[in-house]
């Protein structure tokens, strides 16, 4: 049986597609909107505006006469700061090859080379003259200056090729210059559309209209920034204060002296509170120390292996095994358990610090917005430079250098453990509290739980962390294997050093796929 469909059914498809292409829009709306944006030519921008929303492919056919005139300066004055920024450094290098192709003094430095060659060439001359009159062979001073010679009208032969190229590059610049203008035209109002749409969604946080001050800023960087760099690129004798900043000697030498004079007050004044932190600390590392070096190894390195095989599995238990006779079998066993001690006791005061700390900004964000800029010095200053007050206020030896290790390592678990306490639900913390949990209890048994896996990466973070440097503590007197690289670096000893740095790699993926191995399996539990 044949069911033909009938002529409403097959029409209705493209009468529902042209409903949808053709939604009634309120255009005065829309351009009274567009008005409150532009502020200026609120007209000629509607249209551009409406040519744009009906252009379905290709490049709208729109042409900006204010920002090819004006280039970057109408994109200030309207706030377009991208589109500013972009064309005014494009635009420099169209004007710095205008200046060097009008008044730039192309191959001035090859005229000054031929004539240094041409002078010394008559030196040469007269040096021949001279001997020939004394009855000497000249022939050695002719063959110089010949050559000299030579030289000096190969040098003028590129002055002038270069010089003649000035008219090319002049033209080269002004085509650049133009193709720019033509583009900033061509793409000004697509860009600005754009823009408009960002404010229609966000009308306080998307600049708008036509802003004298955005006029005043932008022509004082223009003409800052322009002149100064086309004529450092167009000029050959510059001055020197354009070139290096004109800095005062002195002022470094003083500022360097009451610097120096502060930490000095500061390590005498403090020094009793200083040398009890170093007592702490080499308390827990002693401890760590007697456990790893004077336990017998065999019982160790059986510890090890068997932590590894219930912690992560056979196959990490079996590279575990096979690290350590690496280490062992080079006759790196104490040094290797050294540089864990070392790692072990800035890991655990780094743990024992940092999660506490983590948990109070993430649960204060005043705190948090306070302890920030701490955060990110403690990661991005040198360790090279937090050694020197680190020397001037704990000395030298493994203490001190578990110290700034301390310092490099322990931002990632803070940082990770704020952000878990901070992703812990709301809803969950609000139930848990409706069914009567205490502030103890909503810690340990509700945010401490969900927040776990942020706060196991951030120790296992700070674990290598702590591991990268070992080589660098050995700089101050830390022991373990950092010592073994740095005797190699000082002598240049390049199969000690790759020893040395592979039994560091194999130290550092053990207890890397310890820590990730046991973490997987507490997770899948």
């Amino acid at each position: 049986m044949n069911v033909q469909p009938s002529q409403t059914d097959v029409q209705a498809p493209a009468a529902k597609a042209s409903s949808v292409k053709d939604i009634e829009v309120d255009r005065n709306e829309l351009d009274r909107s567009i008005a409150d944006f532009v502020d200026r030519n609120p007209d000629y921008y509607a249209n551009a505006f409406h040519t744009i929303h009906d252009t379905t492919a290709g490049i709208p056919r729109t042409f900006n006469w204010a920002a090819a005139l004006f280039g970057p300066f109408w994109s200030a004055a309207r706030g377009v700061w991208g589109f500013f920024w972009a064309f005014l450094i494009l635009e420099i290098i169209a004007w710095v090859q205008i200046g060097r192709g009008t008044w730039g003094e192309l191959g001035a430095d090859a005229m000054a080379q031929a004539e240094r060659q041409a002078a010394r060439a008559e030196e040469f001359l007269l040096q021949a003259q001279a001997a020939r009159d004394a009855g000497e062979d000249p022939s050695r001073f002719e063959t110089l200056a010949s050559n000299l010679t030579r030289a000096a009208e190969r040098s003028r032969e590129t002055a002038e090729a270069a010089a003649a190229d000035a008219f090319m590059i002049l033209l080269s610049g002004l085509a650049l210059l133009v193709v720019l203008r033509l583009v900033q035209g061509i793409w000004s109002n697509v860009v600005y559309e754009k823009q408009y749409s960002r404010w229609r969604v966000a009308p306080g946080a998307v600049p708008s209209g036509y802003r004298t001050p955005n006029i005043v800023f932008g022509v004082a960087l223009g003409l800052v920034i322009m002149p100064l760099t086309v004529y450092r690129f167009t000029i050959e004798n510059i001055p020197d204060w354009l070139t290096a900043f004109p800095a005062d000697p002195d002022h470094y030498g003083a500022t360097a002296r009451w610097l120096e004079a502060v930490i000095d007050d500061a390590a005498r004044s403090g020094a009793g509170a200083f040398d009890g932190i170093v007592l702490v600390v080499r308390q827990i590392l002693d401890t760590i120390s007697l456990a790893l070096i004077g336990t017998p190894w065999p019982v160790i390195m059986a510890v090890i292996c068997v932590f590894a095989w219930r912690a992560a599995g056979p196959r990490v238990a079996i590279f575990t095994a096979a690290a350590l006779a690496y280490i062992a079998l080079l006759g790196y066993w104490e040094i290797a358990m050294e540089t864990v001690a070392l790692v072990g006791a800035a890991v655990v005061l780094c743990v024992v610090i940092g999660i506490p700390l983590g948990i109070w900004f993430g649960k204060s964000q005043r705190a948090y917005r306070f302890a920030e800029p701490v955060l990110d010095l403690m990661q991005t200053l040198p360790a090279f430079v937090y050694l020197i007050p680190i020397i001037a206020f704990f000395g030298t030896g493994n203490p001190p250098g578990i110290l700034a290790t301390i310092i490099f390592g322990m931002p990632p678990v803070i940082r990770l453990t704020a952000l878990g306490m901070r992703g812990v639900p709301e809803s969950i913390k609000e139930a848990a509290t409706a069914f009567g949990a205490s502030r103890w209890q909503l810690l340990k048994d509700v945010e401490l739980p969900l927040a776990l896996p942020s706060i196991m990466t951030g120790v296992n973070q700070t674990i290598l962390m702590c591991l990268s440097m070992v080589v660098i503590i050995s700089l101050i007197g830390g022991g373990g294997l950092g010592k073994v690289i740095l005797e190699a670096l000082q002598f240049a000893a390049k199969g000690p050093g790759l020893l040395g740095g592979f039994a560091i790699l194999f130290v550092a993926m053990v207890i890397d796929r310890i820590v990730q191995g046991a973490f997987r399996r507490a997770d899948h539990r």
